[in-house]
């Protein structure tokens, strides 16, 4: 009668529990049989968005996305009137703010930095593994253009326009924002330099059809701005090519609100290990 032990006492591998042990831990090295075990399927998500993030990042996108589509066309709407002269100045892109027009115009300025960075981070966890250098370096560009223009906006609001307000610019001229002739309009028009430049690297993670490829569009048009942007110093003209981000960026910023709102969360990555842990016990006890 057989035993089905070897000489010495040792067991004989047991080829089903074997094959299937081996099926498990296939599982754990593929990304598609994870996603699938997770619940991750596609079949049901929107056409054009992409699918597989946690609640907490579509929460963030999502939020940040709206932020800063809303802080984004208040400041088009503050540059509108600060250009036809309604803030108190003499209008035109060549006239120095009011106090009044200052605050209008940096108060949604400085929050659309940080929300624009929030959003870029979001994004990041959209891309798919050989396109995380794109929105990696695109972090890093909205982290230059948050740190500037926070820097300039809130030098802005606390120093100079409290002394503006009172008639005293002694000592704080090299300060003062004057456009095309200050040291912190150069500033200005650096940081937002870099949020094209950050834009149009986040415009890589997106591909395919629907939301995609219009989120694509809107980001790569932003990017394409860079050149009127960062040369206005030279020639003040380009101004007026460069007043697309008043239609460019919120385009981009409305489109990814969409997509993070359509788009499925995942499974929590501890439950989708605990199911991978008793699926592949159950295995091995059998």
């Amino acid at each position: 009668m057989r035993t089905g032990r070897r000489p010495g006492g040792l067991m004989r591998r047991c080829p089903p529990c074997s094959l299937r042990t081996e099926v498990q831990m296939s599982t754990l090295r593929s990304p598609s049989l994870v996603r699938e075990k997770a619940g991750l399927r596609e079949a049901g998500a929107p056409a054009g968005a992409p699918t597989n993030i946690y609640p907490s990042v579509k929460r963030v996108g999502f939020w940040s996305a709206v932020a800063a589509t809303i802080f984004s066309i208040t400041y088009d709407v503050g540059q509108l009137a600060e250009w036809l002269g309604w803030l108190g100045s003499q209008g035109g892109p060549e006239s120095a703010s009011t106090p009044l027009g200052l605050v209008v115009l940096l108060t949604p300025s400085l929050l659309l930095g940080p929300a624009f960075l929030m959003l870029i981070l979001a994004v990041d966890h959209l891309a798919a593994p050989e396109k995380r250098i794109f929105s990696r370096a695109a972090i890093a560009f909205a982290t230059m253009y948050a740190a500037l223009i926070c820097i300039n906006y809130f030098v802005q609001l606390t120093l100079v326009v409290p002394r503006l307000a009172r008639g005293r610019v002694a000592g704080i001229e090299p300060f003062l924002f004057v456009p095309f002739d200050s040291f912190l309009y150069a500033v200005d028009i650096l940081g937002y330099s870099f949020m094209s430049v950050a834009t149009l690297l986040a415009a890589r993670v997106f591909t395919g059809p629907g939301l995609n490829r219009t989120a694509r569009w809107f980001l790569t048009a932003n990017g394409l701005l860079l050149p009127f942007l960062a040369l206005q110093m030279y020639s003040h003209p380009l101004i007026w090519i460069a007043s697309l981000w008043a239609v460019t960026f919120p385009g981009s910023t409305w489109t990814l609100a969409i997509l993070f709102k359509r788009t499925t969360p995942s499974a929590p990555a501890r439950a989708l290990g605990a199911d991978l842990a008793r699926s592949i016990s159950r295995a091995a006890a059998n």
